[in-house]
């Protein structure tokens, strides 16, 4: 198995054969950017941890060119950000104890052109390779078009693949912004309270954006403990830690579903549950 891009590689944390690696996935994610795997697929990441018959495969596709920088980092050209945050990714899968990680190196403009099929298709092989169970990406509602323009490459790319390859569940994750508006009978909902230790290792491995003037990891962490908090108004907290995610699942078991209907789908419940809650008061 090789990839596209020149700069692209995989890691394999605990040095087994490339191909034996892949096909004991279970769980994989597919994010934008380093960092956002570990921000929005904590789920995955906890049901693999420590076991022998689940196994963890992150795919991150842009080179992380781009990202800001200060402190340490302030004089850094976008190649040394590059490296640094490969690297950064790498140790994140060491300690998660990942089953594979594969860095694409794509850019930013091709990930977001609609006409550009090379993602698409390599993500076709990538999945084929793998045969997960769950696929782990950015939700349709995200605010950052480098995500919209992952979870639409992954949406192709699944939707082009044969049934017996397809995950069975497919999740569009909290990254750039909170999905604590969706009706809450159409959340799917992850208690990802165990192991804090680990989750605060994932999120603080990546210095480069934390000492850069963004910090994600109290940012990630207060927002999954305000979701534990928030979720039922009229009950105690079963959970110290969820994340929540949109099932995009019917979208890949029915390819001729409009991606546009479905999310705008979400967006009139919510309108439609604040109408309702309103005119039972005013």
């Amino acid at each position: 198995m090789e990839l596209k891009n020149k700069g692209a590689e995989f890691y394999i944390p605990d040095n087994k054969q490339l191909d034996e690696a892949i096909v004991r996935t279970t769980h994989m994610a597919v994010s934008a950017h380093q960092d956002d795997i570990e921000f929005m697929a904590q789920d995955g990441i906890l049901e693999c941890f420590g076991k022998e018959d689940k196994w963890f495969y992150s795919v991150v596709v842009t080179n992380g060119a781009g990202s800001p920088r200060a402190g340490l980092y302030a004089e850094y050209t976008d190649e040394q950000m590059q490296t640094v945050r490969r690297l950064e990714q790498k140790k994140a899968a060491f300690v998660g104890e990942y089953g594979a990680l594969a860095l694409l190196d794509y850019n930013s403009a091709d990930v977001k052109n609609p006409k550009n099929t090379a993602l698409v298709n390599e993500l076709k092989e990538l999945i084929s390779a793998a045969k997960p169970k769950v696929i782990y990406t950015h939700n349709l509602a995200d605010k950052h078009d480098t995500h919209l323009g992952v979870v639409a490459k992954v949406i192709h790319a699944l939707r082009e693949l044969p049934a017996d390859v397809q995950p069975q569940k497919l999740y569009g994750c909290e990254v750039w912004r909170s999905l604590d508006w969706m009706n809450d009978e159409e959340k799917a909902v992850f208690d990802v309270s165990a192991h804090p230790n680990i989750a605060a290792s994932l999120l603080g491995v990546f210095d480069s954006q934390i000492c850069g003037g963004k910090r994600y990891d109290l940012a990630t962490t207060g927002r999954r403990l305000a979701n534990a908090t928030y979720y039922a108004s009229h009950g105690t907290d079963t959970a110290s830690s969820l994340m929540y995610a949109m099932d995009l699942t019917p979208l890949i078991q029915n390819p001729d579903m409009d991606i546009m209907d479905y999310v705008f789908g979400y967006i009139d419940r919510f309108k439609a549950d604040v109408k309702d809650r309103l005119s039972n008061i005013l």
